[in-house]
C-alpha cells in the first residue's frame, strides 16, 4: 500500500488542514463490508437524506450518534433466548457499525424507521456570517 506524505503541502496550503487529514484517514481506515447497505439521496442544495437497509432491526437495537463531523450508526441484535434452527438463512441478524463523514454544518434532523427501512433526514445550515453578502461601497 502507498503512503502519501503531505507535510510539504502543509507550507503552502493554509486552512486546508482538516482536509489532508480526511485523505490520510481514509486511506487507513478499513474497508467496510458492504453491510447494511444503504442510499444517499440529495433532496435540494440543504437537504439529504440516508436511507439504511435494516431488517430484522427493531428501533431499540440502532443507534445514531453525531460527533462533530462524523454520524455513526450502529445496530446491535439483542440476543433471544430461543435460537431457532435455519435450513437456510439469507437475512443477515449481525451487528454492525457504519460511519459517514459529514460536511460543515450538516446536522440529522430528523430519523425513523418504516418497513425495515432506517431514513435519516440531513440538512446543512450555514450560519449568516459565512453566507455570502454583498458589500457596498462608500463615496
Amino acid at each position: 500500500m502507498r503512503n502519501i506524505d503531505f507535510s510539504p503541502l502543509y507550507r503552502h496550503a493554509i486552512g486546508f488542514d482538516r482536509l489532508f487529514d480526511l485523505v490520510e484517514n481514509s486511506a487507513k481506515k478499513p474497508s467496510q463490508n458492504g453491510y447494511p447497505p444503504y442510499n444517499i439521496e440529495q433532496k435540494d442544495e440543504n437537504h439529504y437524506r440516508i436511507t439504511m437497509a435494516v431488517a430484522g432491526f427493531s428501533e431499540d437495537e440502532l443507534t445514531l450518534t453525531q460527533n462533530e463531523n462524523m454520524l455513526l450508526v450502529t445496530g446491535e441484535v439483542k440476543s433471544n433466548d430461543t435460537k431457532p434452527t435455519y435450513i437456510y438463512q439469507g437475512i443477515a441478524e449481525r451487528n454492525f457499525e457504519r460511519k459517514f463523514q459529514l460536511a460543515d454544518y450538516v446536522t440529522v434532523e430528523n430519523a425513523n424507521l418504516k418497513n425495515g427501512l432506517l431514513h435519516i433526514d440531513l440538512v446543512r445550515e450555514v450560519p449568516e456570517a459565512m453566507q455570502p453578502r454583498q458589500i457596498s461601497i462608500s463615496k
